[in-house]
Protein backbone atom coordinates (compact mmCIF):
# COMPACT_ATOMS: atom_id res chain seq x y z
CA UNK A 1 0.00 0.00 0.00
CA UNK A 2 1.30 3.29 -0.92
CA UNK A 3 -0.34 6.70 0.95
CA UNK A 4 0.19 10.07 -0.10
CA UNK A 5 -0.87 13.13 2.15
CA UNK A 6 -1.40 16.92 0.92
CA UNK A 7 1.75 18.12 2.96
CA UNK A 8 2.91 21.45 4.50
CA UNK A 9 4.54 22.46 7.49
CA UNK A 10 3.97 18.26 8.81
CA UNK A 11 0.38 19.18 8.38
CA UNK A 12 -2.39 18.18 6.11
CA UNK A 13 -2.20 20.78 3.41
CA UNK A 14 -5.66 21.85 3.53
CA UNK A 15 -6.20 22.98 -0.82
CA UNK A 16 -5.50 19.78 -3.00
CA UNK A 17 -5.05 21.93 -6.20
CA UNK A 18 -2.81 24.15 -4.27
CA UNK A 19 -0.42 21.70 -3.08
CA UNK A 20 3.45 21.97 -3.33
CA UNK A 21 4.16 18.73 -1.85
CA UNK A 22 3.06 15.19 -0.95
CA UNK A 23 4.47 13.27 1.49
CA UNK A 24 4.64 9.53 0.52
CA UNK A 25 4.29 6.44 2.79
CA UNK A 26 5.12 3.14 1.64
CA UNK A 27 3.07 0.43 4.12
CA UNK A 28 3.93 -2.82 4.41
CA UNK A 29 2.23 -5.22 7.23
CA UNK A 30 -0.05 -2.73 8.16
CA UNK A 31 3.91 -0.39 9.19
CA UNK A 32 5.05 2.59 7.34
CA UNK A 33 8.20 1.29 6.05
CA UNK A 34 9.36 4.33 4.03
CA UNK A 35 7.99 8.07 3.88
CA UNK A 36 9.27 10.30 1.53
CA UNK A 37 8.16 13.96 0.33
CA UNK A 38 7.77 14.93 -3.49
CA UNK A 39 7.26 18.26 -4.77
CA UNK A 40 4.85 18.71 -7.16
CA UNK A 41 6.98 21.18 -9.04
CA UNK A 42 3.52 23.68 -9.18
CA UNK A 43 1.74 21.42 -11.20
CA UNK A 44 -1.59 22.36 -11.51
CA UNK A 45 -5.11 20.02 -10.31
CA UNK A 46 -5.07 17.90 -13.67
CA UNK A 47 -1.80 17.26 -13.08
CA UNK A 48 -1.60 16.42 -9.43
CA UNK A 49 -3.72 12.99 -10.37
CA UNK A 50 -1.27 11.77 -12.70
CA UNK A 51 1.53 12.38 -10.18
CA UNK A 52 -0.05 10.49 -7.95
CA UNK A 53 -0.49 7.87 -10.10
CA UNK A 54 2.99 7.92 -11.86
CA UNK A 55 3.95 7.19 -7.74
CA UNK A 56 1.82 3.98 -7.98
CA UNK A 57 -0.13 5.76 -4.96
CA UNK A 58 -3.16 3.88 -3.94
CA UNK A 59 -4.41 6.48 -1.20
CA UNK A 60 -4.70 9.60 -0.57
CA UNK A 61 -5.22 11.36 2.47
CA UNK A 62 -6.26 15.56 1.93
CA UNK A 63 -8.12 18.66 3.27
CA UNK A 64 -10.85 20.44 0.98
CA UNK A 65 -10.90 19.01 -2.92
CA UNK A 66 -12.98 19.77 -5.71
CA UNK A 67 -15.08 17.34 -7.86
CA UNK A 68 -13.03 17.84 -11.08
CA UNK A 69 -9.88 16.44 -8.82
CA UNK A 70 -12.36 13.62 -6.98
CA UNK A 71 -12.96 12.60 -10.53
CA UNK A 72 -9.70 12.16 -11.94
CA UNK A 73 -8.36 10.64 -8.46
CA UNK A 74 -11.50 8.17 -8.97
CA UNK A 75 -10.30 7.46 -12.27
CA UNK A 76 -6.71 6.56 -11.23
CA UNK A 77 -8.00 4.16 -8.89
CA UNK A 78 -7.12 6.39 -6.04
CA UNK A 79 -8.72 6.00 -2.78
CA UNK A 80 -9.48 9.39 -1.02
CA UNK A 81 -9.74 10.50 2.49
CA UNK A 82 -10.76 13.93 2.24
CA UNK A 83 -11.35 16.66 4.79
CA UNK A 84 -8.32 15.60 7.10
CA UNK A 85 -6.31 18.29 9.24
CA UNK A 86 -3.89 18.12 11.38
CA UNK A 87 -0.39 16.17 11.68
CA UNK A 88 0.14 14.27 8.58
CA UNK A 89 1.89 11.36 9.94
CA UNK A 90 -0.72 10.86 12.54
CA UNK A 91 -3.46 11.02 10.14
CA UNK A 92 -1.99 8.32 8.20
CA UNK A 93 -0.97 6.04 11.71
CA UNK A 94 -5.16 6.63 12.40
CA UNK A 95 -5.91 5.54 8.79
CA UNK A 96 -3.79 2.49 9.33
CA UNK A 97 -5.32 1.97 12.50
CA UNK A 98 -9.17 2.68 10.86
CA UNK A 99 -9.05 5.74 13.45
CA UNK A 100 -9.35 8.27 10.50
CA UNK A 101 -11.56 11.00 10.96
CA UNK A 102 -12.73 12.20 7.50
CA UNK A 103 -15.03 13.18 5.20
CA UNK A 104 -16.76 11.47 1.89
CA UNK A 105 -18.24 14.97 1.15
CA UNK A 106 -14.97 17.21 2.23
CA UNK A 107 -15.52 20.09 -0.94
CA UNK A 108 -14.28 23.49 -1.40
CA UNK A 109 -17.45 24.78 -2.84
CA UNK A 110 -19.39 25.06 0.55
CA UNK A 111 -17.81 27.55 2.88
CA UNK A 112 -19.22 25.33 6.11
CA UNK A 113 -17.96 25.58 9.61
CA UNK A 114 -15.80 22.65 9.11
CA UNK A 115 -13.58 24.87 7.03
CA UNK A 116 -13.77 27.89 9.35
CA UNK A 117 -12.44 30.53 7.01
CA UNK A 118 -9.40 28.43 5.36
CA UNK A 119 -11.08 28.26 2.04
CA UNK A 120 -11.95 31.47 1.66
CA UNK A 121 -11.89 33.35 -1.96
CA UNK A 122 -8.86 31.79 -2.95
CA UNK A 123 -10.04 28.66 -4.67
CA UNK A 124 -9.44 24.88 -4.26
CA UNK A 125 -9.70 23.43 -7.45
CA UNK A 126 -12.82 23.42 -8.42
CA UNK A 127 -12.43 24.41 -11.90
CA UNK A 128 -12.00 21.31 -14.43
CA UNK A 129 -9.20 22.52 -16.79
CA UNK A 130 -9.38 19.77 -20.09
Amino acid sequence: MRIAVTYENGEVFQHFGHTERFKVYDVEDGKVTVATTVSTNGSGHGALADILKKLHVDTLICGGIGDGAKRALSEADIRLFGGVTGDADKAVEALLADRLEFSSEATCDHHGEHHGDTCGEHGCGEHDHH
